[in-house]
């Protein structure tokens, strides 16, 4: 049987840096760029919605979700899925609203801290798989890593007891506030909280969560929207393994490659979604004016990237539009445009289901055909 893990006192002395230089280099440059359109935009929280569900849903994934975007959309505009999914689904609404409220605390100066990480995992576990486990609380008892159900005599990794967590985890928040070369931080941030492991469920997806709020801390990013479980989910296997060999080898310098990259090649990826949406953007600004010559095309087109699937009683509830021969109006001129996609028909008291598919594909990263 492993005995519980000691974890390597932050920070850590013996890397060579010579190795990561043009890595460190290439990765501030990409996040650089990215801020850059950051910094341009206006009302990132309504245009950059649909990036922020998108990492909600691969976050989760990475945990063994299986709930897409157009799915949890579906729902919330009305839309009933099996129990199964609906759990996966309310995961997926739980790990959203713990990331803005995140970044609420963080925009009124509230620093990371244990308490704002376990008020994090209070919401994320609301509800939800894991709501046994002691939602809002750091573990009191030994936690194991393996095979599903396996014991903790086949566990591949166990992290510290907790009887020492607490000692662990003031250490890392102290590490957070050193003035340190910020990505290489971040990279020793997120792997010694999943070291820890401090909850009984629910580490990773908060792991996760603490990248653009620490970057955002950190002053790297205008606002906390840099998602990275997009590349983290495709390269799991990788990904695990990097942080593994933490425990196993001592292999800091591996997963700084790892983590390094990822950053970098994350960041082009969210320029180029952030370019196309902000493009989709201002051509529907046009087109949904000249479609409707109405004074709520501006108000209907946000409410879209809002909600890019969307149910008439919120749309009405997000435009302001009270008047139901204008708002028919409205939604037939821009389904018959081609812009909307009428997904279902008003049926009794159910309204009728509009999207906006183009949004959803480049959230996902998909070409839209």
């Amino acid at each position: 049987m492993l005995n519980p893990f000691q974890p390597d006192k932050l920070p850590i002395s013996n890397i060579d840096w010579a190795h990561l230089t043009r890595t460190i280099g290439e990765a501030n440059a990409a996040l650089a760029r990215y801020d850059g359109l950051l910094h341009g935009m206006v009302n990132p929280e309504i245009l950059l919605s649909p990036l922020t569900l998108n990492e909600a849903v691969l976050s989760s994934r990475i945990e063994g979700t299986n709930a897409t975007n157009s799915e949890v959309l579906e729902f919330e505009a009305g839309s009933e899925f099996d129990p199964e999914k609906t759990t996966d689904i309310q995961e997926i609404k739980n790990y959203r609203k713990a990331l803005l409220s995140a970044e609420s605390a963080l925009e009124q100066d509230r620093p990371v801290s244990l308490n704002l990480i376990k008020s994090l995992h209070q919401i994320l576990m609301q509800g939800v798989r894991g709501k046994d486990k002691r939602p809002g609380e750091f573990r009191t008892e030994q936690n194991w890593i393996g095979p599903k159900n396996c014991q903790i005599q086949q566990a591949s990794f166990v992290p510290p007891s907790p009887l020492t967590i607490r000692d662990h985890l003031e250490d890392w928040v102290l590490y957070i506030h050193l003035e340190e070369e910020v990505l290489s931080q971040l990279a020793f941030v997120h792997a010694q909280f999943e070291i820890i492991h401090p909850f009984m469920d629910g580490n990773g997806r908060i792991g996760r969560m603490l990248i653009p709020l620490f970057l955002y801390q950190k002053k790297m990013l205008y606002r906390p929207m840099f998602f990275l479980s997009e590349y983290l989910e495709e390269k799991k296997e990788e990904y695990c393994d990097a942080l593994g060999r933490i425990s196993a080898k001592g292999d800091w310098l591996g997963w700084l490659k790892f983590f390094l990259e990822a950053i970098r090649i994350q960041a082009i990826r969210n320029t180029s979604k952030v370019k196309s949406i902000l493009d989709l953007y201002e051509q529907l600004k046009v087109k949904f004016q000249q479609e409707t010559k109405s004074q709520f095309a501006q108000s209907a087109l946000d409410a879209f990237f809002q909600r890019p699937i969307i149910n008439t009683t919120k749309f009405m509830e997000l435009t302001g539009i009270t008047n139901r021969a204008t708002l028919g109006k409205i939604l037939s001129q821009l389904k018959n445009g081609r812009f909307i996609k009428l997904l279902k028909e008003s049926c009794g008291r159910k309204s009728a289901v509009y999207a906006l598919p183009r949004l959803i594909y480049i959230a996902e990263g998909k070409n839209f055909l």
